[in-house]
């Protein structure tokens, strides 16, 4: 069988990462070692057999063998994200397949140059899997997540990428909160651009590959930026979503 033939996957944990996102990681009949940044499609299909699908970024790194975790925002009106939040127990059976993906993928090779990721909001999931897969592996190379969220309740992974900066001297979390900073925040407080972007790419000493992941806007003004910073475009990887899917 192919990693493209659908498998149900068995829900052993629902953790709550903020109000309104979720993490489920699903154990797989067939698991594959997936790349950090690739995706798998989960599919519902109603009694009547109407059938609707979403594709979700794999959250956990390649070393968590045997499991994948999705982690999934609650979308207003969202037919599969509010199935997932008000439906779905441990234990539960969710049809997937995957992993798909290879363009805006991290393989973590040594020698690998210096990381930037740039997130807003969701998109910060397939970032984490290359930050936990950075991690699993050993590699010091220099790492930095940008981190564009509206509010401090809304910093999906927050105590563990706080725990990972701690941990690591090598790896730096940038925060910039965009509606409504924390009490004394001294750190980012506006949207993305071309200044914030040349401060974090002047943080380098080499030229890094940039992973980029966030809404349209975000991804499109971000990818600018960095490149008025003085970055490549193929150095540049993007991946965006918009008002569709939920």
């Amino acid at each position: 069988m192919s990693k493209l033939d659908w498998q149900l996957g068995t829900v052993v944990s629902i953790v709550p990462e903020t109000p309104h996102v979720k993490t489920f990681t699903l154990k797989l009949p067939r698991w594959t070692p997936h790349l950090a940044g690739q995706h798998y499609d989960l599919r519902l299909t109603a009694e009547g057999g109407y059938q609707a699908e979403r594709s979700y970024s794999v959250a956990s790194p390649p070393e968590q063998a045997g499991e994948i975790a999705l982690t999934v925002e609650l979308v207003d009106e969202g037919e599969v994200s509010g199935y997932l939040f008000e439906g779905v127990g441990v234990g539960d059976e969710l049809e997937l397949r995957g992993p798909i993906g290879g363009y805006f993928v991290w393989r973590g090779l040594p020698g690998s140059p210096p990381l930037l990721l740039v997130g807003g909001g969701s998109g910060v999931v397939p970032l984490m899997a290359m930050l936990r897969h950075r991690r699993g592996i050993g590699l010091h190379t220099p790492a930095v997540l940008l981190f564009s969220v509206r509010t401090p309740d809304e910093v999906i992974y927050g105590a563990e990428l706080e725990a990972m900066a701690q941990a690591d001297p090598t790896f730096t979390l940038l925060l910039t909160y965009t509606r409504r900073a924390p009490a004394g925040w001294a750190g980012y407080q506006r949207r993305l651009d071309a200044a914030m972007l040349a401060e974090v790419v002047g943080r380098f000493a080499t030229p890094p590959q940039c992973f980029v992941c966030g809404p349209t806007g975000l991804v499109e003004s971000a990818a600018n930026g960095l490149q008025a910073a003085g970055l490549p475009p193929e150095a540049i990887l993007t991946e965006r979503f918009g008002p569709m899917g939920g």
